[in-house]
């Protein structure tokens, strides 16, 4: 199957219930380094690893920009899920986004 995320411009990393990383796209490995069969828990602070838990366990997601380097960015997180509904991991999407940027309210 092909890989629709290895050239996105946006960084893909994909955990299981464990928080075992199983997927990173080049963007993500190239910004954190490959950490694909390793923990996410091990590069997360503690209030980080409960909120990852919380999401685990309730399926709700995490939204927040940050600021590193100069450089502004969208951290999504949000659970994945099996064909029967059930929370298998987690999915994160970090993407550049511009300090001033359009704000639409659509009706």
């Amino acid at each position: 199957m092909e890989d629709f995320f290895k050239h996105q411009s946006c960084s893909i990393t994909i955990c299981d219930k464990q928080g075992i990383v199983l997927y990173m796209n080049e963007r993500a490995v190239n910004t954190f380094g490959d950490k694909r069969g390793e923990n996410l828990y091990a590069c997360h602070p503690p209030h980080a690893i409960a909120k990852i838990n919380q999401m685990l366990l309730d399926g709700s997601d995490n939204c927040y920009t940050i600021e590193k380097n100069g450089v502004k960015k969208m951290i999504f997180q949000t659970p994945w899920k099996n064909n029967e509904g059930e929370i298998c991991g987690l999915i994160e999407y970090s993407f550049v986004i511009p300090f001033e940027m359009p704000h639409y309210v659509r009706k």
